[in-house]
This record gives structure tokens, sequence and C-alpha cells, in this order.
């Protein structure tokens, strides 16, 4: 009788140490269970369907106070978008920070090669308000030649709703503290309007958005480099991040070496055909010589 209950009680520490390793093992960004959330947070989230149709046709004011409808930064470049609310005390501030620091590592230019857009969800907020954030963005970015191509956008609630709807972005507003509880990250987002990549965060990999802006281009923007980058680094959804892609590396070299060996076979044949040629030259001139 003891042996089986010193049995059972093994097989119980095994058991118990088997759960909190499966539970060592969950990815750290996963979060807690929504039950365990708090009430604020239960409904926050952001997970952009890849592909998804943003609607274009809405309407919202610039930061100048005209009115403007989404598709109006859409048609030739791709768009790099991002849902914020300028009376944010902390976490909008540092997204717009990313953005913008990140975009400066590249040479690429908003209004030649992208457009930048920055969506209120906060439908009390104004066009000063967002003229007030279009020109610290512009001071910190210190390109003037590419101030065209920065927007910053207010709205109704209705074209919000339909608009953070379509990329899955949900918030919820906290009326005690008067402030809002919401996901941060960016989407990259085709000339027609689909959204192509994200990134979640407030800091963004200059390589990952350098390939993003690429990608959702289709190819539009971008050196021989990035295309070939672009080739050999594979987008995981799961993750908003690029990695290497191994078997595209190993078939990108394969087809390196085989053109090598056929480059060296070709200049091998090439140097072989003029030393023949140029021993055939003397022979011939003795045997004139010869003749004469």
């Amino acid at each position: 009788m003891k042996k089986v209950r010193h049995i059972v009680g093994i097989a119980a520490l095994l058991l118990a140490a088997g759960t909190a390793l499966r539970a060592q093992a969950v990815p750290s960004n996963t979060g807690p269970a929504a039950a365990a959330m708090p009430a604020a947070l239960q409904n926050v989230g952001f997970e952009p369907p890849l592909n998804g149709q943003m609607p274009l046709d809405l309407t919202f004011h610039d930061e100048t106070g005209r009115e403007v409808r989404l598709r109006e930064y859409f048609g030739q470049k791709p768009v790099v978008l991002a849902f914020v609310y300028y009376g944010c005390p902390m976490l909008c501030d540092q997204v717009e920070q990313g953005i913008v620091g990140v975009l400066r590592m590249l040479s690429f230019n908003p209004g030649r090669d992208y457009e930048v857009v920055f969506v209120s969800f906060d439908s009390r907020e104004t066009p000063d308000m967002a003229a007030e954030k279009t020109k610290k963005a512009l001071a910190h970015f210190r390109r003037p030649e590419t101030d065209s191509g920065w927007h910053f956008l207010t709205g109704s609630k209705e074209s919000i709703d339909a608009t953070t709807k379509a990329a899955n972005f949900r918030f919820s507003f906290d009326a005690r503290n008067n402030l809002f509880a919401h996901a941060s990250g960016v989407m990259l987002l085709t000339p027609d309007g689909h959204i192509s990549r994200y990134f979640y965060g407030v800091e963004y990999p200059g390589r990952d958005m350098r390939l993003g802006l690429v990608d959702a281009s289709a190819g539009k923007i971008g050196t021989p480099i990035d295309h070939v980058l672009l080739f050999c680094y594979h987008y995981d959804p799961s993750t908003a991040t690029y990695s290497a892609s191994i078997l595209k590396i190993i078939r990108l070299g394969g087809v390196l070496t085989i053109l090598c060996l056929v480059g060296g076979i070709l200049i091998s044949r090439r140097r072989e055909t003029l030393a023949a040629r140029n021993l055939r030259q003397p022979l011939s001139r003795g045997v004139e010589r010869g003749a004469r």
C-alpha cells in the first residue's frame, strides 16, 4: 500500500512539473487569458487581416481642416498607416516617434515613394490637434521636401469605427480617467488599399520596414538588392516580422553556384579558343614565308 502511495505521489509530482514546463513554453507575447484581464482591456487588440481591404471612401479632416477621403492618399504609392489619438499621454507618442525614427533610417521619401497617414480614433479631436502633431513629426523627420507626404487625420465616430473595424483595431474608453485603452502598431497598405504587412509595438526594425514597403509597392520602389533580400526573407504574420527563409537562400545559392560554374566553363573555353587561334597565326605566317 505504501509503495502504491509512493508511486502515485511521484506521478503527481511529474504531472505538476510537466504542467509547469508547458506553462513556461507558452510564448511571452500571448498575454494573460481574457478572463484574467481587466474589464477595460478585454476587448482591446490589433490583428489586421492580411490582404483585407480598407474602406477608402470614408471622409476625414486633415491637419489643415480640409475634408478629405482616404482614397486621396492611395492609387500610386504604398501607405504607412497607424491608429493613434493625439491627446494620448504616452503610448501614441511612442508609436509616432517610432514610425518617424524608422522612416528616417530609410532612403525612401514620404510623398515620393510612399505616404504616411495617422488616423485619430478619438472623434472629439480636432484638426488643430492634428496640426500640432504634424509640426512635431516634421521637425523630428527633418526632410522639408517630404512635408507633403505626411497626413494627420481626425474624423467622425462613424468613419473611425468603419476604418478601425476593417483593420481589426479594437480599443475601449475609460470615462473615469478620460483615457483610451488600445494596442500599438503600424500597417503597410498597398496602393489600392489592401493590408500588406503590419508590425506590432512602438519600435520597428529598419530592415522590416524597408522590405515591407518594397513588398507593399509590388516592387515599384527599392533597389535590385532589396528585391533579392525580399526573395530571401519571409514575412511571418504570427510574429509580424521578416525572417530568413532557409530554403529560398539554399535555392538562390544553388542557382548562383550553377551560374558561376557555367560562367567559368564559358570563360575557360573562350581562353582555349583564343590560345589556339594565337598558335595558328604564327604557323600560318611561317608556311607563307616558306612558300615564298
